[in-house]
């Protein structure tokens, strides 16, 4: 069956007033939303309150999911087709039966060159995944990829060496906390908004924070206690943390005799890492050190070592994120109130959990092209190292890829220098953007297929793990404005027109979830009614005596892991001091405000307007040394590259490093109103494509080294 439209879900053309409860689109936390709509229009867009973390509370980037709606016509409103150079903005507009063609017909030719492997596919992964990976594996590919080794790569795969669970398989008990500690985790600015909610309530109710960061953020502002660490140093910071709990016996004995192994191991390479060893390097007090030692074993186990995911990206994070969470161990913080809890399943509440499109699909023989789970056994073939694609473009090895597909994600904002990054996508005989707005990569692309807004499309039903586990439903609100189509319609005609349909044999979306729903107990009617369903009364804890489930190969926790081992590394090394930054060069740092998600928002009417450029911070002994007042403009330059930007001087910046919020300078003329305002961080980390943790997998974009003049 051949169709150029996509159902609306039942009910969006209904006349009247009616609330749809459903779930933020603005940024990849996906918080739970209550839309009012009234004949066919969004009026207001408010939090669940169905859901008592959240409550009705909104961020900013949730409110402006308004103006997202019908303030902005500079986003694609119909496929296009490109008809110059890649990149030159010169596009047809195509009817969607051609341009899903045009994309057919050119994976076709790259599936009968390289097989089925030779089709990647890039997302932004979370919730809605099981829709891509199940595409790609219809196509006979291996390559799914989350944008994860510029997020949380380093973090999540520190916790499996730790935990055998993944970053997301550890939940974080602010709410109920007494101490919690944050190493750049901005919890104020970077939101979650039922995060910060436990946050604040957690310091109202007497709770403390130590705030771990080279700059001072909203959050650091909330803290008891801030230290501007000294940049990529709070490994070494961590080690003597450790030798402090071990050499006085501060930490929980018997949880760990009980839980763990490889405890003499980490005693004995701890023995020389106190407070004052590490004092010159991070210039944290060793005095200040100990003292908060002693605190926080105080305070334990209620206390959060939080190790991550935007844990600073250098060669050792990766080491910084497990000492972190090692910490948390020796306190006895885990699976109690007030500290690390293991996120759980339908399954792990004696439910069952939705069933999966991917079950549908022959599983692939294929390796993976990044090499992750054979030739890099310690790094998760789920979410794959993506710039581990790029030397494999390059050089054809381990085999040739032909095609790109970028849903939801921009590899030209996320990924380190996107002049190399463009120069080996434009090897490939096919990129594919599939998005809302125009992003740097689908202005580079072949083909840009515009995927409705959140507010005008469902998507497929998604579990979400924690304490409570819970199914979650993003409903549609109303019809599209523009020729735009949701994501599972998309999937599901490219598979029509690749013979690989059998597997998205639905005819719209509720098929779908009545399909994911078979055999739970649960009906759609009965998530439409508050856009939830929570899978257990009170949150689930497991016995700590004898139901802690580490899914390592010894069942417990690993300061000695088999998994490091059989890879070739090392349990814990020896910290590398960072290089001295002197005269005109310094670590290039970045960030995010609480009105931009990344780079997707720079260009919403609303938030544009609150923020529309990204100075760049230098702290006033050194700017003084260069004759750089605030305000004025300067140059900053990487190899080659030099961009001009405004000086915000700053004490609330370490003197080794600048920083600047990212997602700004964007290329793309039809996105006007962001159009070359402010500085892309990424366009400076030139050379840094490939540079990356080898134990982690996460880029080291904070290895970046600049240099700063005035104007």
């Amino acid at each position: 069956m051949k169709s150029i439209k996509a159902p609306n879900v039942s009910g969006v053309g209904s006349p009247g007033r009616r609330s749809v409860f459903s779930m933020c689109g603005m940024c990849a936390t996906r918080c739970p939303i209550q839309v009012e709509v009234e004949d066919g229009r969004v009026t207001w867009i408010q939090g669940n309150s169905h859901d008592k973390a959240m409550g009705a509370s909104l961020c900013a980037k949730g409110a402006a999911g308004l103006s997202l709606e019908y303030d902005d016509d500079q986003r694609p409103q119909y496929p296009l087709i490109r008809t110059g150079p890649r990149g030159a903005g010169q596009w047809r507009r195509a009817g969607w039966d051609e341009a899903l063609d045009y994309v057919a017909d050119k994976l076709k030719s790259v599936i009968d060159k390289y097989g089925g492997k030779g089709v990647v596919l890039s997302d932004r992964g979370g919730a809605f995944s099981d829709l891509t990976k199940s595409f790609v594996k219809a196509l006979g590919s291996p390559n799914y990829f989350t944008h994860d080794c510029t997020c949380g790569s380093n973090a999540h795969h520190a916790t499996k060496s730790l935990f055998g669970v993944g970053r997301t398989g550890m939940s974080y008990d602010f709410k109920n906390s007494k101490h919690i500690v944050l190493y750049g985790r901005n919890i104020i600015e970077s939101l979650q908004v039922k995060e910060a909610k436990d946050f604040i309530q957690a310091l109202q109710n007497g709770a403390k924070c130590t705030y771990i960061d080279p700059r001072a953020t909203l959050t650091a502002g909330k803290a008891a206690r801030y230290w501007q660490i000294r940049p990529n140093t709070e490994y070494a910071l961590n080690l003597s943390i450790i030798n402090v709990l071990l050499k006085e016996n501060l930490y929980d004995r018997d949880f760990v005799t009980r839980w763990s192994i490889g405890l003499d191991e980490l005693s004995s390479f701890v023995m020389d890492k106190t407070p004052e060893w590490q004092e010159t390097y991070t210039g944290i007090p060793a005095r200040e050190v100990r003292s908060f030692v002693n605190e926080i074993a105080n305070d334990a186990p209620k206390a959060i070592f939080h190790a991550g995911w935007m844990t600073a990206r250098h060669l050792q994070s990766f080491y910084g994120s497990r000492t972190a969470h090692a910490i948390n161990a020796l306190l006895g913080a885990i699976e109690v109130p007030g500290g690390s809890i293991f996120a759980k399943g339908a399954k792990d509440v004696g439910k069952k959990g939705l069933n999966n499109l991917t079950d549908r699909i022959p599983a692939v023989k294929d390796p993976r092209v990044d090499g992750c789970g054979w030739k890099h056994t310690h790094f998760d073939p789920g979410p794959g190292i993506l710039h581990l694609l790029f030397p494999a473009i390059e050089t054809g090895d381990p085999y040739k890829v032909g095609a790109y597909i970028a849903y939801r994600h921009d590899p030209l904002s996320s990924l380190p220098d996107p002049e190399a990054t463009m120069k080996l996508l434009d090897r490939l005989e096919l990129l594919v953007s599939i998005d809302v707005n125009y992003s740097e990569a689908a202005w580079r692309s072949d083909v840009i297929l515009p995927e409705s807004t959140y507010l005008e499309r469902a998507n497929i039903l998604t579990e979400k793990t924690g304490p409570k586990p819970s199914f979650l439903m993003r409903d549609q609100a109303v019809s599209p404005r523009f020729d735009s189509r949701p994501a599972w319609w998309i999937f599901r005609e490219l598979a029509r027109r690749l013979g690989v349909g059998e597997f998205f044999d639905f005819e719209n979306v509720e098929e779908i979830w009545n399909y994911q729903l078979e055999g739970t107990g649960v009906t759609v009617a009965q998530l439409r009614e508050k856009g939830q369903i929570s899978l257990a009364d009170k949150p689930v804890l497991w016995d700590r005596e004898k139901g802690l489930k580490f899914k390592t190969p010894s069942g417990k926790i690993e300061f000695t892991s088999s998994v490091l081992k059989k890879a070739g590394l090392d349990d814990f090394v020896e910290f590398a001091p960072p290089k001295n930054m002197e005269g005109d060069e310094f670590r290039l740092l970045f960030g995010r405000s609480a009105v931009h998600n990344h780079a997707h928002t720079m260009n919403n009417p609303l938030l544009n307007e609150l923020l529309d450029y990204n100075p760049i911070w230098i702290h006033p002994s050194r700017a003084e040394k260069l004759g750089i007042a605030d305000g004025s403009l300067i140059e900053v330059s990487r190899q080659g590259y030099a961009v001009k930007g405004l000086a915000k001087v700053t004490p609330w910046i370490h003197r080794d490093a600048v920083f600047m919020l990212h997602g700004f300078g964007r290329t793309v003329p039809l996105q006007k109103r962001a159009y070359n305002k402010g500085t892309a961080d990424q366009r400076l980390q030139k050379g840094m494509l490939t540079v990356y943790d080898p134990a982690g997998g996460g880029h080291a974009l904070c290895e970046c080294t600049v240099h700063v003049h005035p104007a």
